[in-house]
């Protein structure tokens, strides 16, 4: 019987047919249990006061170290010394536990791991939705139909409001409640990971169903809409830029709005951006586009128009300016719908669209948007030329885009 070190726990393999266990030979009651799957936990046994044998969970093998494990033991079995019971103190304490506290310890691991803009959307998803409804619950009491009468009330307004500053109106609707059902999910998986709940009442809730985006704009509105980002000068010009750049690139909101100066590689038709939501990419992008970029500051492509970050009015620019044009049902994303429906009516295939986009649910495709190959700088070019042109006026829709693709 090994002490158990990193190493012991290196050559530990899992039986698949039972539980396997490696017990340390310098602190009696300590061990580590494996199960078939390969997942390992530290453990410590006891026997209480009156003689029931106890098997309590002290952490993760890879989240404790040994050393960290063996001292939650040490402390736990000093418990049962003085006549406690650890494991029955920690499943009241977990019984009592209220969804907001659930929260609280769900929101601080994932800010450990997550990144910047999934933390914010968790967090916002939890804060404003999520426990205004259910945060007083204790989480061992959630139910099935408390999840589906959540995603209800979430779907039809209750936690809608108007915030005051620049973060807008909270609204519902399905799109809302989706989310905040999928974050309530892992919200309750972490709870199982804690041994608080046996299982997440979450993971089997129908979801509204809220149909695909897929509004994109036509040539006509294109016309419409460059002729109203001409004309107003009230609106700030990073905001408008934006908005030009979204529609010349097809790039996710948060990807052009993050990006730094050192990103851009006109010379090579490429920018580079570290972090989206496939993964570090290099895409291929237009000369037009490159036109369109705003000279930002040393930070900022599109900075902030107060403070050190990044322009973050883009939605409500976009909602000013197509009100003023005339043209309804555009967010941020149908820009990025229309750039690819340019790209489809020009003739180009749908790997070389993804590759433009940054699709990474494809192999070919995840190729593309690592490397952009001269087929996809020459595809950028021709498309966002097009939207350019239809952008200043020209009246392009009788031309005939037949792409001979390398």
């Amino acid at each position: 019987m090994p002490k158990i070190t990193k190493t012991a726990l290196a050559e530990l393999v899992p039986n698949p047919d039972r539980e396997t266990y490696l017990w340390d030979s310098s602190l009696i009651g300590f061990g580590v249990r494996m199960l078939p799957s390969g997942k390992a936990s530290y453990i410590v046994k006891y026997r209480t006061l009156v003689g029931q044998s106890r098997k309590m969970s002290l952490g993760r093998v890879g989240t404790l170290t040994p050393d960290e494990a063996r001292k939650l033991a040490v402390a736990a079995l000093g418990e049962v010394a003085k006549g406690g019971d650890p494991s029955d103190d920690r499943q009241s304490k977990r019984g009592a536990m209220t969804v907001r506290e659930l929260a609280d310890s769900y929101i601080a691991e994932g800010k450990r791991n997550w990144k910047l803009n999934t933390y914010l959307s968790n967090e916002s998803q939890i804060r404003v939705h999520i426990l205004p409804l259910i945060g007083d619950r204790k989480v061992e009491s959630l139910r099935h139909l408390d999840v589906t009468k959540m995603q209800a009330d979430i779907t039809n307004g209750k936690t809608a409001k108007k915030r005051e500053g620049r973060s807008g109106a909270t609204t519902g609707g399905k799109g809302v409640a989706t989310r905040a059902v999928v974050v309530l999910g892992a919200m309750l998986n972490h709870a199982v990971n804690l041994d608080v709940v046996e299982r997440n009442v979450a993971a089997k809730v129908k979801k509204a169903a809220i149909g695909k985006r897929k509004r994109d704009l036509s040539f006509e509105e294109l016309r419409i809409l460059g002729t109203a980002l001409d004309d107003s000068p009230e609106e700030c010009e990073v905001g408008i830029a934006a908005i030009r750049f979204l529609l010349l690139t097809g790039m996710r909101r948060n990807e052009a709005l993050t990006m730094q100066p050192g990103f851009c590689i006109p010379s090579r038709g490429t920018i580079n951006l570290p972090e989206t939501k496939t993964g570090a990419q290099t895409r291929a992008i237009g000369k037009a586009a490159f036109e369109a970029l705003p000279r930002g500051n040393n930070r900022w492509n599109f900075p902030a128009l107060r403070g050190d970050g990044h322009f973050v009015g883009l939605p409500r620019t976009l909602k000013r300016v197509c009100a003023k044009a005339g043209i309804e049902g555009v967010t941020p994303h149908t820009l990025r719908h229309t750039f690819a429906s340019v790209a489809a009516t020009m003739g180009f295939r749908e790997l070389t669209i993804g590759g433009l986009l940054g699709h990474g649910n494809h192999t070919v495709t995840s190729r593309y948007a690592r490397v952009a190959d001269r087929s996809l700088v020459m595809a950028a070019n021709l498309v966002s030329q097009t939207i350019s042109r239809a952008l200043a006026g020209e009246m392009i829709e009788d031309e005939l885009y037949e792409v001979e693709e390398e």
